[in-house]
């Protein structure tokens, strides 16, 4: 009977620990107030602007597509893309990493891979 408890316990930690990894959800957009205003186009001329979606990060001057993206095991997901920057050719691969914001629960940090903060974005409405 012990031995059934054990492996009940462990699996439930197990499916708790894979719930908390997958944390975060970019099946909805994210963004900074003229990333979100301009989530379906270019609505509004902003020289500062940060959106992200579960395929891309775009910026006020650039897009940046995704390749891969891997949770890690404390939630952050590291994400691989191709970007392109306004005014330059080609694609030039970059990764992110998106973790949660350590003051707000509900907005993600972005960070380049210089650890660069890029911005901080909430769920767009």
């Amino acid at each position: 009977m012990r031995a059934i408890y054990l492996v009940v316990t462990a699996a439930a930690l197990l499916a708790a620990g894979q719930a908390f990894a997958a944390g975060i959800d970019l099946s909805k957009p994210y963004g900074d107030k003229y990333g979100c205003i301009n989530r379906n186009g270019q609505e509004v001329a902003a020289d500062r602007m940060l959106l992200l979606t579960d395929k891309e990060l775009i910026t006020a001057a650039s897009a940046c597509t995704f390749s891969d993206k891997q949770t890690q095991a404390d939630g952050s997901l590291v994400v691989q893309a191709q970007c392109e920057a306004e005014g330059e050719e080609g694609q030039a691969p970059i990764k992110f990493t998106i973790k949660r914001s350590k003051k707000n629960a509900k907005k993600l940090v972005v960070t380049d891979e210089g650890g660069n903060v890029m911005g901080e974005v909430s769920r767009c409405k």
